[in-house]
Order: C-alpha cells, then sequence, then structure tokens
C-alpha cells in the first residue's frame, strides 16, 4: 500500500512540475478584453454632445502570459476592407505600436474618433481594428483579436417628444432641446408638467431670439456669424470647439423673423 502511494505522489510531482513549465514557457500573448453582452461592436454617439468635436475610445488589451520587468510592445491596423470609416476624417490613424508597462497584464488602445463629418447625422460610421503580432508580444487567439467600434451622431425621435408641446420633430430641434435644457429625456408624467413645460419654454425663448441667447450664454461658446460678409439674411450657428458642425439660421422675409433650417430644409418653429 506504502508503494502505491509512494508512485502515486511521485505521478503528481512529475505532472505538476510538467504542467509549471509549460504554463512559463509558453509565449506571451495579447488579446482584446472586451466583454459587450451580446453586442460584437463598441457604440459611440455624438448625438448628446454635439459641442464635442472628438472622443477618444479606449479598447483594453490584456496580456496572455507571465508579467515581467520589461516594457513590451504590440501593434494593431484597421481593417480598411471592414470598416466604412475614413482616417483623417472619422478617426485618428493608430500608431505604430503600443506598450503594455512593466509588470502590468494590460494595455490599452486610445482611438480617436472625430465628430466633424455633418453626415454621421443621417448614418454611421464603422471601425474594425485587428491586433498584430510583435517580436515581444504574439497573437495566438484568432477569436479574440478583432474589436469593432460603431459611432454616429444621429438623434432618434424620443418616445416622450409628443407627450408634450414640441412638434413637429426634427433631429435640429431635437439637439437645439438638449443644447437650451441639458435635458437628454422628459418624463411623460403629468405631475412633471410644470417641470418640463419649464424647459420647453427654455427652447420657446431661445428659438424666438437666437441672438440674444447666444449674447447671454457667451459662456457656452456659440456664436452666430453672417454665411456671406454683409448679408444678414443668412447666418450660420455653430460651437466654437466644433466649426465644422453648422446649423443654418435664415430670415423669413414675409415675416422678418429668423428661424434655424432643420436637416429637410425646414424652418425650425
Amino acid at each position: 500500500m506504502k508503494i502505491y502511494i509512494l508512485i502515486f505522489a511521485i505521478i503528481c510531482l512529475v505532472s505538476c512540475k510538467k504542467a509549471e513549465e509549460m504554463r512559463f514557457d509558453h509565449s506571451a500573448n495579447v488579446y482584446f478584453d472586451i466583454y459587450n453582452g451580446d453586442k460584437d461592436s463598441i457604440v459611440r454617439t455624438f448625438a448628446y454632445n454635439p459641442t464635442r468635436a472628438q472622443d477618444t475610445v479606449w479598447l483594453p488589451v490584456r496580456l496572455s502570459g507571465i508579467r515581467t520587468d520589461a516594457e513590451r510592445k504590440f501593434s494593431a491596423r484597421v481593417d480598411a476592407d471592414s470598416s466604412t470609416a475614413t482616417p483623417g476624417i472619422h478617426y485618428e490613424a493608430l500608431k505604430a505600436q503600443y506598450s503594455i508597462l512593466p509588470n502590468n497584464g494590460l494595455g490599452y488602445i486610445p482611438l480617436v474618433i472625430y465628430n466633424k463629418d455633418k453626415e454621421l447625422e443621417n448614418r454611421s460610421v464603422s471601425i474594425l481594428i485587428k491586433l498584430t503580432g510583435t517580436s515581444d508580444l504574439g497573437i495566438e487567439n484568432p477569436y479574440l483579436i478583432r474589436a469593432k467600434v460603431v459611432f454616429s451622431s444621429k438623434l432618434e425621435k424620443p418616445s416622450w417628444w409628443d407627450s408634450w408641446p414640441l412638434p413637429p420633430y426634427s433631429r435640429t430641434k431635437h439637439e437645439l432641446f438638449i443644447l437650451v435644457t441639458g435635458q437628454t429625456s422628459l418624463t411623460t408624467d403629468g405631475l412633471d408638467a410644470p417641470k418640463n413645460l419649464y424647459y420647453i419654454g427654455l427652447l420657446t425663448t431661445m428659438l424666438n431670439n437666437p441672438f440674444n441667447w447666444v449674447a447671454k450664454n457667451a459662456a457656452k461658446g456659440y456664436v452666430i456669424e453672417e454665411v456671406t460678409a454683409g448679408n444678414t439674411n443668412s447666418y450660420y450657428f455653430y460651437n466654437k470647439s466644433n466649426p465644422s458642425k453648422k446649423t443654418l439660421l435664415r430670415k423669413n422675409m414675409q415675416n422678418g423673423k429668423y428661424y434655424f433650417i432643420d436637416e429637410n430644409g425646414n424652418e425650425v418653429i
């Protein structure tokens, strides 16, 4: 019986030693450490921050293997055939390499995305990024080396819009509502009527006199400038932090009032 126990102990010792050797001799790899529920993409929108000219999506890259005292490099590329975004217009080109710092098991790819294409109000664009191997770190698992980022600046008509005196709906009016009130949603509860009507009143006041609103809210960074110098019939309304995103403000020659022009060419009322 003692002999059997001794043989069993020797076998366990050899097995553990062999497993340990396999574990620590295994080459180090990297993979995207992204958990996003049932979705296969990271989704971002500029819709609720229209003044923001750019944003950064931090893509986590995890080390598979032992940590070391040395900084190690990994790299990535954009799969142009599987992406609809254009570098320089929708995102900043990737760097040649990224780092996992000494004694660390996690690094990041800071993907900078831009909000300067007006078409993002109508459609989403996507970027598919793939990790690539370096002399420091490999890419062993083909299922964990891809990350997809989808973004836009689209606004969709919310369910609460028609519950209050806001119609007709347009994305331009929705954007102005968020800008003026700071609210991204309203309730449909009748008890909230005084509060919600107050917010709608703020929007109405701004639409009736946008020039006065800009003057009183200088800290927000909005300006109104003539489309053509000396022509006071048409203006552009935009934020100084994102001058590429402009909204047309045009004079109605029949009543002399100025109206914002929405995405369909209609006056915002």
